[in-house]
């Protein structure tokens, strides 16, 4: 499964997209959407990971513009705030996850969406 994480913080970045890798995943990290839009443009990414507050464009604009090309794509939006029940209307598998986050949580929520996005595949 190929995964893009979108974080500003450099530490953070680092520190999570490395926590992410595991048998089955590649994790691509970028600083901004624009940079995660321009690769996904060149091969499509499994998962995208973001966080919602980005310098540019914002990771919840990110989101929409990949789930009006692919309604099905599966996206967690990383935030520091609540963002309620509105982005599970986006599509069947938009997530959130609310910073800060235990690295089990992360790990729960990839794992679930692996297991899901590998049954699609057979």
């Amino acid at each position: 499964m190929r995964i893009v994480y979108i974080e500003d913080n450099d530490e953070l970045r680092e520190t999570i997209g490395c926590l992410m890798e595991g048998p089955g995943r590649s994790v691509t990290c970028c600083a901004n959407a624009e940079e995660a839009l321009q690769l996904d443009g060149q091969a499509p990414f499994d998962l995208v990971v973001t966080d919602v507050s980005l310098p540019g464009q914002s990771g919840t604009d990110l989101a929409q513009s990949l789930l009006q090309q692919a309604p099905q794509r599966w996206i967690v939006l990383c935030s520091g705030y609540d963002l309620g029940h509105y982005p599970s209307q986006w599509g069947p598998n938009v997530r959130t996850l609310l910073k800060p986050f235990e690295i089990e949580e992360l790990e729960d929520l990839l794992g679930h969406i692996q297991t899901q996005h590998t049954g699609t595949l057979q």
